[in-house]
């Protein structure tokens, strides 16, 4: 372990950049799009769909699929608008507009093609300002279908920050989407939308979509969302989202899991629900909770809880890995076992991710968050591959850079494995908000940091082979596909690298606005979102 960390430390120690490369947007600082794959023998075939984060339950950002390209332009805008001139693209098969702010990740699934964002492009005059959507789009010609239109809390920033939008990456499952809205919902619709008629118990989306906004109830058509339950995480927990909800969530069997983004109030100190849970599991057919986390982690919040859940089987029994607002990593059983009046999601084992010098001073004083130099929660999503959890700490951007860590640990433990499950772990990395990509042809490591350096490491040992600086912040996670990576900057580059331990830059390009969403793949078609516009990139020569 001591070898493995000495040598990351060695090659990959360099000078932290400040300056206005490294300057955060403060337009939306609090908005985390983590941001936020099954076992070799179980994933998908090439040319499959991409139908969550991460794209299967073990959260790797890879995927085998082949003939990706290694360069596409962007094109430019028309003159006076904000429509791209498709003929000045190159490798673009389609190009739709979103709204201004867009963190949530793509998914693509039977012909659809879903995406968070905010209202600032309106597609139904009854639903002006600002509003969280839920885009669907036609994968073959990224044509709008329909939209789930989510009003703010009337909480405002401190429950539902201004013009985010929907942060959540959604699960798609046969014909049910399920998401967390900005209004702290786990809510469930139909892939299809009204199109093809309302169905389920919930049938009341014409007082939903404008809840909160003083308007008559809306006329709800084919191009609305058809939502079929919601859960609300406030109503019924009475957890205190910390400026935005975002988990993306996850289904084992027949639960969906997901984290209630529960954190602090403005003082930073204050948890206003301390005794709510961090992590549920409710039944995906009706909504109705099904267990809730015994880890206790609510008085230990430093500030927010962003992150979203993996699964893996463990010694023959599913796990699903939660990374904590208190930097500890827990593994929880997948099946909620009662304990008197609730049903409970056991710790398996758990994980103190900030080493003690990220807590202590040489002189014995207690650093204290959030400094630079001091412990981090969990806000990048854990990877579960070959029988370990990879996974970085962080914290919100408006905290700025600092001090972090990447862990490899051993997953087959039980209790306290602090001490005893470190496989290997990197602290050149700084803070970092991102899921890591595991190339398992390779088993090269992918991730990038918040400063804005993407590290390529050994997965088995965590020998580093380079980094690459994009020199802007980096709000999304690296992808690994067809012996590339491809990744986007806070300044609008997409960078596209080989995946192997030499560095290479194959391309490099310029979105017009920034990234802060993560690319993926699905059939054969490369999806990059910007703030404002989501390309599909295919290789114009193979179609």
């Amino acid at each position: 372990m001591m070898r493995a960390m000495c040598s990351s430390a060695s090659i990959l120690k360099r000078p932290r950049h400040d300056g206005p490369s490294r300057r955060v947007r403060r337009i939306a600082h609090y908005a985390l799009a983590f941001g936020l794959a099954l076992a070799l023998g179980a994933l998908p075939a090439v040319g499959d769909d991409w139908p969550m984060w991460g794209r299967t339950v073990h959260r790797n950002m890879y995927s085998p699929a082949r003939g990706l390209p290694d360069s596409f332009d962007a094109g430019t805008f028309k003159s006076g608008t904000d429509d791209v001139d498709m003929a000045t693209t190159r490798n673009v098969k389609w190009v739709a507009k979103l709204g201004t702010q867009s963190y949530g990740n793509v998914v693509v699934a039977q012909g659809k093609v879903l995406i968070g964002t905010n209202n600032d492009f309106p597609r139904d005059p009854q639903h002006e300002g600002d509003r969280s959507i839920l885009l669907c789009l036609d994968e073959k010609t990224g044509a709008f279908l329909w939209q789930l239109v989510v009003p703010k809390l009337k909480s405002g920033q401190a429950n539902d920050w201004e013009n985010l939008g929907i942060l959540s990456s959604p699960v798609v499952e046969s014909n049910r989407v399920y998401l967390v809205t900005s209004r702290c919902e786990l809510i469930c619709l139909d892939i299809n939308g009204q199109a093809d008629g309302n169905d389920g118990p919930f049938t009341s989306e014409a007082d939903y979509v404008v809840r909160d906004t003083k308007a008559p109830p809306a006329r709800i058509g084919p191009n609305d969302a058809d939502i079929i339950w919601v859960y609300n995480m406030l109503d019924e927990l009475g957890v205190f989202p910390r400026n935005a909800s975002n988990s993306s969530p996850l289904i084992v069997g027949d639960l969906v899991f997901v984290c209630t983004s529960n954190g602090t109030d403005w003082t930073n100190s204050n948890v206003p629900s301390p005794f709510a849970p961090s992590f549920i599991a409710l039944h995906k057919g009706t909504g109705t909770l099904a267990g809730e986390d015994d880890a206790g982690i609510g008085p230990r919040i430093f500030h927010g809880q962003w992150t979203s859940v993996a699964s893996g089987r463990v010694n023959g029994r599913d796990q699903v890995f939660c990374g904590g607002g208190d930097g500890v990593l827990y593994a929880l059983e997948a099946i909620p076992v009662k304990q008197g009046e609730t049903a409970m999601l056991r710790k398996i084992w758990w994980y103190d991710c900030n080493p003690p010098e990220y807590k202590t001073r040489p002189d014995g004083k207690p650093i204290k968050y959030p400094a630079a130099d001091g412990p981090s929660e969990i806000n990048a999503t854990p990877v579960f591959y070959k029988d370990r959890v990879y996974v970085a700490i962080g914290q919100d951007p408006e905290h700025g850079e600092g001090v972090g860590r990447l862990v490899c640990i051993d997953a087959g433990k039980t209790g306290d494995v602090t001490k005893t499950a470190t496989v290997w772990d990197a602290r050149a990395i700084y803070r970092s908000l991102s899921t890591v990509s595991i190339d398992p042809e390779t088993g090269l490591l992918f991730v990038g940091d918040f400063s804005g350096f993407i590290y390529c490491m050994d997965a088995e040992t965590g020998k580093a082979h380079w980094t690459h600086d994009m020199k802007a912040h980096m709000w999304g996670s690296t992808l690994v596909a067809d012996g590339k990576v491809y990744a986007g900057d806070e300044d609008g580059d997409v960078v596209v690298l080989a995946a192997t331990n030499e560095k290479k830059v194959l391309s490099e390009t310029n979105l017009n606005t920034p990234v802060y969403a993560t690319p993926i793949v699905a059939n054969g078609v490369l999806y990059m979102a910007s703030s404002t516009h989501l390309y599909a990139i295919q290789d114009t020569s193979v179609r």
